[in-house]
C-alpha cells in the first residue's frame, strides 16, 4: 500500500464554468514531492527495527514492511517510517474510544490521547540525518510497563504455551500503552481500574500501593488523565442532579426522614451559606427520575459517615471523578470491587493523605492532621506536579516480572479489536 507522506501534494480538482461555455478549466500541476534521501546508517537502523519490531508498531503494515525489506526504495522506506511512527503514536486498536450513555447522558468511558504525526516534520528530520531512534523517541511511551509487556510477550511467544486469547490479551495492552497520555514522566499516580489498586510512582518506583473500589459496569469509572491539584479534609457531598433524581428524591417521597438519617441538607445551591429549604413532596415529585438540571440542591455535611469519607484528592475533570475515602470499609474484602458511581475509593486513605501532604504540599503532616481532627473543610493545594491516570490493563508486570491477569469487568477486551 503506498502512503502519501505530504498533504500538501492533494490537489482539489474542479471545473469553473464561464459564460455558456462547458469547456473545463485545466487545474494547476500537483506539485513533485520532494525526493526524500537516506544514508545508509539510516536504512541499515530502520531495517533492524523492522526486524526486530522493536516497538510492536509494524501492525497492519506487514505487507509494506515486506515490501521495503526487498526494494529498500526510498519512498517505501518514508511511508514505512511513517505509518510505523504512527502507530507508536496512536496505537493499533481499531476503536479504542467507546462511548456510552451513563446517568443520561453521552460520555467517554475510554479516552484515548492520539498524537499528531507530521510528515513534512518526519522527511525534516530524516534529510537532517537525524537517527531513526531519534526520531521515534518522541512517541516511545514512557510507562515502564511498555518494556516489560513487550517483553514478557516475547517471551510468551518463544515458549509455545501461551494461548492465541493469553497472547491477544498482552498485546492488547500494550497497545493501551500507547494510548496514555505523552509525558508520563517517572513521577504519577495509576489507578488501575480491573486491579482495583492505585500506586504512586515516585522516581520509577512504586512508593504507594492499596485497594481501591472503581464504578460499576453501569457506572464505570472513565479512563483518562489529569494533573492533581489539591486535597479537600472533611468534604461536604455535593449530591450531582441525576443521583437526586434517581436516588435521593425517591427515598425521601418513600421516607420523610431519610435526609435527616442520611445527614442530607437542601438548600439553594452547593453553597452551605446558602438558604436552607425544607423537602416539598409535591415539587419534588416533579423531579423525580429522568435527567436534567434540579433546581434545588442537597449537600452530604462533614462526617464520619460522610460518603466521602473524611478525604478527597481533586484532579479536576469533564468527568467530576476524584480519589476519596469511603465508609463502607467492608466492601474492600470483596475480590471485585466494582461498585462506586465512578469515583474511585480508596482503601487507605490516611496512607495517601500522609504521604501526599509531606510529599507533593507545602504543609506538614501535624498541621494537616488537626485540620482533619476538626471536622471542618479545608483546602490543600499541591505545589508538585503529580499526574493521575486512570487506566484498564487487564494484564500488568510487577516489579518482580511476574504477569498479573484481572478480569475484563467492562468488557473492552471483547470490544476492542487490533488493527492487525
Amino acid at each position: 500500500m503506498r502512503i502519501s507522506v505530504v498533504s500538501s501534494w492533494v490537489v482539489m480538482i474542479g471545473i469553473i464554468l464561464s459564460g455558456c461555455s462547458n469547456t473545463p478549466v485545466q487545474p494547476p500541476k500537483a506539485p513533485e514531492p520532494p525526493k526524500v534521501t537516506w544514508d545508509d546508517t539510516q536504512k541499515k537502523e530502520l531495517l533492524t527495527i523492522l526486524a526486530q519490531d522493536k516497538y510492536m508498531s509494524i501492525c497492519n503494515q506487514q505487507a509494506l514492511y515486506e515490501k521495503v525489506k526487498t526494494s529498500q526504495e526510498p519512498q517505501d522506506m518514508t511511508n514505512m517510517l511513517y505509518v510505523y511512527t504512527k502507530n507508536l503514536a496512536n496505537g493499533c486498536i481499531v476503536n479504542a474510544r467507546q462511548k456510552e450513555t451513563i446517568s443520561g447522558q453521552m460520555t467517554t468511558t475510554y479516552g484515548v490521547y492520539e498524537q499528531k504525526v507530521d510528515p513534512k516534520e518526519l522527511i525534516g528530520k530524516l534529510q537532517n540525518r537525524q537517527s531513526i531512534e531519534a526520531i521515534l523517541k518522541p512517541y516511545v511511551p514512557q510507562y515502564r510497563q511498555f518494556d516489560a509487556l513487550i517483553a514478557k510477550y516475547r517471551a510468551m511467544e518463544r515458549s509455545d504455551k501461551a494461548s492465541s486469547r493469553e497472547l491477544r490479551q498482552v498485546r492488547l495492552n500494550i497497545e493501551r500503552v500507547k494510548l496514555l497520555k505523552p509525558g508520563l514522566g517517572s513521577n504519577y499516580a495509576l489507578v488501575n481500574i480491573p486491579e482495583f489498586h492505585v500506586r504512586v510512582i515516585d522516581e520509577g518506583k512504586t512508593c504507594v500501593k492499596m485497594k481501591v473500589i472503581t464504578g460499576t459496569k453501569k457506572n464505570k469509572t472513565p479512563v483518562f488523565s489529569e494533573n492533581l491539584q489539591y486535597i479537600t479534609l472533611n468534604p461536604t457531598w455535593n449530591v450531582p442532579d441525576s443521583i437526586a433524581r434517581n436516588e435521593i428524591i425517591p427515598a425521601t417521597l418513600r421516607n420523610p426522614g431519610y435526609l435527616k438519617s442520611h445527614r442530607l441538607e437542601m438548600r439553594n445551591d452547593y453553597n452551605l451559606d446558602s438558604p436552607k429549604l425544607k423537602f416539598n413532596a409535591a415539587e419534588a415529585k416533579a423531579y423525580k427520575g429522568g435527567k436534567g438540571h434540579v433546581p434545588f440542591k442537597f449537600i452530604e455535611v462533614p462526617s464520619d459517615k460522610n460518603a466521602l469519607g473524611r478525604v478527597k484528592f481533586i484532579f479536576p475533570n469533564q468527568h467530576s471523578v476524584y480519589m476519596h475515602d469511603t465508609p463502607t470499609k467492608n466492601l474492600f474484602n470483596k475480590k471485585v470491587r466494582a461498585f462506586s458511581h465512578g469515583c474511585i475509593r480508596l482503601g487507605d486513605p490516611k496512607l495517601m493523605l500522609k504521604y501526599l501532604t509531606e510529599n507533593y504540599t507545602a504543609h506538614s503532616y501535624d498541621d494537616v492532621k488537626k485540620k482533619y481532627n476538626s471536622y471542618k473543610t479545608h483546602y490543600l493545594n499541591v505545589t508538585k506536579h503529580l499526574p493521575v491516570h486512570t487506566a484498564y490493563f487487564t494484564t500488568y508486570v510487577a516489579q518482580d516480572g511476574k504477569l498479573l491477569t484481572f478480569p475484563d469487568i467492562y468488557g473492552y477486551d471483547q470490544a476492542q479489536q487490533l488493527n492487525f
